[in-house]
């Protein structure tokens, strides 16, 4: 006899299990279904917390090598180890997942491992060793993430041609890695290998990294990595990536000038890019139906074509940020249960994070240009922050922009140490409506690099005190 629920599941990312936990916390009988075995989705397991680990681990391992005699700090020969930096990115994944399935427990949440199905509307089957169970339930969510995406031609191996995922387990540093695609995954891996040791290229089809960034923010970004030891060739276009005797060959044309060229290197690291997630859901035998680039079509309440069935995180339109499928997971539990359930989307913040991080949230100068919104621009750079300078972390800036008239913030770029946290007091004060005043008005802690966005607001009026 099949169980029944009042909410299913289908996926145990960010965006799924938040699901789950935030509708069994609200009264519903719950259950999450998961077929990598163990939860988290791909940024826990294989995405943006081994890939943390790794980002901290080698940051640490390059002042260890390069700055620490600088500052008086005498280590003798570094030495790396990269079978213990691995076993260290594993451990902190698997305490992360068990930390999941206990907070399954406590919200009283069911666990189903398993190859998820839709039969019906209101029936889903789950494929496991074999084995064929059924559920029934009153209502479902889709949450099955995304899935690396590769360029015509280029076969992944994971071997000497890999994904992200590949990229998160080298046995050993390359002597050379060329990265297809300057988004943000492929310059935070670039970063890892970088510090560790490799010679990185980056190849970009486009005249500038980070496509969507704040093109001041992108270019200070670009000049600090290449500062860093990475090489970019823009405006190329890939023509094809196959092995050789050194590992791999990348064959490149000038998009510009026609010009053909080759790099050979050990490793190619593929990250142009990720797709929605949806093969064998049986999703238009149910009815769901997506758009032209696989996104689930989903209304104002996360709703699919098939009303009871809804949809969120990487599988629809949107940034694919393990914070917003969070955000959303929260917000359709809540719309299930008969409450309000809302996702501000103009306060998502985005960050990369090498060393310095980058962060943004709100429109870049670009997008208002393009709205013809008139706007005013207040920075400050971190040479002049006194916390900065003490710690050697001087590059970059924070970029504030306002509304000319009513002076409301309508974006924050920052580019510099710790950012990544930093940027959270702005999505706070735009979320609040806040004003540049509002913010510069705002007593920051002295010294912190926080100081920098307290004279970036002033900066938006013109009068600074630091700089």
């Amino acid at each position: 006899m099949e169980e029944n629920f009042d909410l299913l599941v289908i996926g145990g990312g960010p965006g799924g299990y938040v699901c789950a936990i935030r509708a069994a916390q609200l009264g519903l009988k719950t259950a999450c279904i998961e077929s990598r075995g163990t939860l988290g989705g791909t940024c826990l397991n294989v995405g943006c917390i081994p890939s943390k680990s790794l980002l901290n681990s080698s940051e640490l391992y390059h002042k260890a090598k390069t700055n620490f005699s600088n500052i008086g700090i005498e280590t003798g020969t570094v030495k790396l180890n990269i079978e213990k930096l691995m076993m260290n990115k594993n451990k902190s994944v698997q305490v992360l997942t068990k930390g999941v399935e206990f907070l399954f427990k406590k919200n009283k949440v069911t666990y189903i491992k398993g190859k998820a199905a839709l039969l019906s509307k209101n029936n889903v089957v789950v494929y496991q060793d074999g084995k064929k169970t059924s559920y029934k339930s009153k209502k479902i969510v889709i949450a099955t993430g995304s899935t690396s995406t590769s360029l015509p031609g280029i076969n992944i191996d994971e071997k000497n041609i890999v994904s992200s995922t590949g990229a998160l387990s080298l046995k050993k540093v390359p002597k050379n890695l060329v990265i297809i695609g300057g988004g943000y995954i492929g310059l935070e891996m670039g970063s890892v290998w970088s510090r560790l040791g490799s010679e990185v290229t980056v190849i970009e089809f486009l005249d500038h990294i980070t496509p969507g960034m704040d093109r001041e923010i992108s270019k200070e970004f670009q000049k600090i990595l290449n500062k860093q030891g990475i090489k970019f060739k823009l405006n190329s276009k890939v023509t094809s990536v196959k092995n050789s005797n050194l590992g791999a060959q990348v064959d490149y044309i000038d998009n510009k000038t026609g010009k053909k060229d080759k790099i050979d290197c050990e490793k190619v690291l593929v990250s142009v890019g990720r797709k929605p997630y949806t093969e064998g859901l049986n999703l238009s035998k149910v009815g769901v139906k997506k758009d032209n680039k696989g996104n689930i079509n989903i209304n104002s309440e996360f709703q699919t074509s098939v009303p009871n069935i809804y949809a969120i995180g990487d599988v629809i339109k949107g940034p694919m940020l393990a914070h917003k499928a969070e955000e959303e997971g929260i917000a359709v539990a809540e719309i299930i249960s008969g409450q309000a359930g809302h996702v501000n989307y103009d306060v998502i913040p985005g960050v990369i994070y090498t060393s310095p991080e980058v962060a943004s949230v709100g429109k870049t100068e670009e997008q208002l240009k393009e709205k013809k919104i008139l706007y005013k621009v207040g920075k400050f750079p971190f040479l002049a922050n006194s916390r900065a300078k003490v710690n050697n972390e001087s590059d970059g800036f924070v970029k504030i922009l306002a509304d000319s008239k009513t002076d409301k913030i309508l974006g924050v770029h920052i580019i510099g140490p710790h950012c990544g946290d930093m940027i959270a007091e702005m999505a706070l004060a735009m979320e609040f409506g806040a004003n540049a005043e509002d913010v510069a008005r705002t007593c920051h802690a002295h010294p912190t690099h926080t100081e920098a966005i307290k004279e970036a607001a002033l900066a938006v009026d013109k009068r600074p005190i630091h700089f």
